[in-house]
């Protein structure tokens, strides 16, 4: 592909999602990991039953187990069942049910020899060691029969399977402990410029504290990754490029401020340096600046430096392509309709995200600058505003897609 000046050509959003996502692999390194630490991993192996769940017939209801047989008068008659015992949570009975006798039954119970279906309680009364069944019932009434939910040999769950709770439940079933999935893909994120400062430094004059490897290691962490948060470096060629070479041994490398062009914006010249640029600056606002490039294999995506376009553009090019590398499913999102506070009027001549904030019905907006985090921050989500879009009135119908 054809390297690109900065500027010189502004790719559209989808053209840029495309090129990215073509260019982030899923990883393929496994691990294996405890059950109970397993929610959100994705499976790396085919599993298949080796036992049946449940491992036994058992009563689905409290009540009392029986012949059938000796309830099909109940309709018609009264019909009473000698009680020859009880069978308890976790017990297993040595008394089989005969004809015209039943045992009491707790939910879960093995199903005692004899016996093919369970009279719930509610249809039952005690009159001393008698049962008085009211309502009879059918073979296998209230039974969940051995290997009704998984048989042996079933292939329960096959690789690349989102492990959610129930997931998690299904392997507890099986008496699993341990479970095979993805191992995370493992990001870098570099905060650069002179005027950037760890939080719990000393701010001098023309500095401020480092919001975006925060911002960025939140949203990479939620979907799926590993973070680790890079020192800042400084706006120089050799530093920036050591940092670079250095973070190649992870799966993705994410930079945030150096990505615009002014004089010491130096990463698209250093990543052409060091491997491809495949786009630098899209169609977008905020978020103009964003550049991604792959060098030795690895994706490296130089992001805007302002908090706002940052963690705008993580929503929009980072979200899906971590997603895709961890092997999660495409995130689904959440969107709700509801009208506009104020006119609202674009002269961006790009495709623009206003964030806004939901409050008595209406979507009110409070992007600032893209310099303000709190645009992001007091925002429960924002409204696209396309590119041939000039206004949006007062009172106006909107689709508002919600922020996580």
């Amino acid at each position: 592909m054809k390297k690109m000046d900065p500027f010189k050509l502004l790719v559209s959003q989808e053209e840029a999602e495309r090129i990215l996502l073509e260019n982030c692999i899923p990883v393929q390194s496994t691990e294996t990991v405890p059950v109970s630490q397993s929610l959100g991993r994705v499976l790396a192996e085919n599993l298949k039953a080796d036992r049946f769940v449940p491992p036994f017939d058992r009563s689905a209801m409290d009540g009392y187990a029986v012949v059938a047989e000796d309830t099909f008068a109940a309709s018609n008659e009264d019909v009473f069942l000698a009680l020859d015992g009880v069978i308890h949570a976790g017990e297993v009975s040595d008394k089989a049910v005969s004809s015209g006798r039943c045992l009491q039954i707790a939910t879960g119970s093995p199903l005692p020899e004899g016996a093919d279906a369970v009279v719930m309680v509610e249809y039952t009364e005690r009159q001393g060691e008698q049962i008085l069944i009211t309502k009879p019932v059918y073979p296998g009434a209230n039974v969940s029969r051995k290997g009704e939910d998984i048989k042996e040999g079933d292939m329960v769950l096959s690789r690349g399977s989102h492990l959610t709770p129930a997931r998690i439940g299904t392997l507890a079933a099986l008496g699993r402990t341990t479970v095979e999935v993805y191992a995370r893909p493992r990001v870098v994120v570099i905060p650069t410029g002179k005027e950037v400062v760890s939080p719990g430094n000393p701010l001098q004059p023309g500095q401020i504290y480092d919001v975006n490897s925060f911002t960025l290691e939140a949203v990479l962490s939620s979907h799926g990754a590993n973070v680790e948060r890079h020192p800042v470096v400084i706006d120089e060629q050799a530093e920036l490029e050591s940092a670079i070479l250095e973070a190649l041994e992870s799966d993705m490398v994410v930079l945030s401020g150096g990505s615009s062009v002014g004089e010491k914006d130096l990463l698209a010249g250093i990543l052409e340096g060091l491997g491809e640029v495949l786009f630098h600056g899209v169609q977008i606002k905020p978020g103009k600046p964003t550049l991604f490039g792959v060098v030795k294999k690895t994706p490296v995506i130089g992001m805007p430096g302002y908090p706002t376009s940052c963690l705008s553009n993580a929503y929009v090019f980072l979200v899906p392509a971590i997603r895709k590398m961890a092997r999660l499913p495409e995130q689904v999102e959440r969107t709700v309709s509801t009208k506009l506070s104020k006119r609202v009027v674009s002269s961006s001549g790009r495709r623009q995200f206003l964030t806004v904030r939901i409050e008595d019905g209406f979507a009110h907006p409070v992007y600032k600058h893209s310099g303000a985090i709190t645009s992001m921050a007091q925002a429960d989500g924002y409204i696209i505003l396309p590119v041939n879009l000039d206004v949006i009135e007062e009172n106006e119908e909107v689709t508002v897609t919600l922020l996580e």
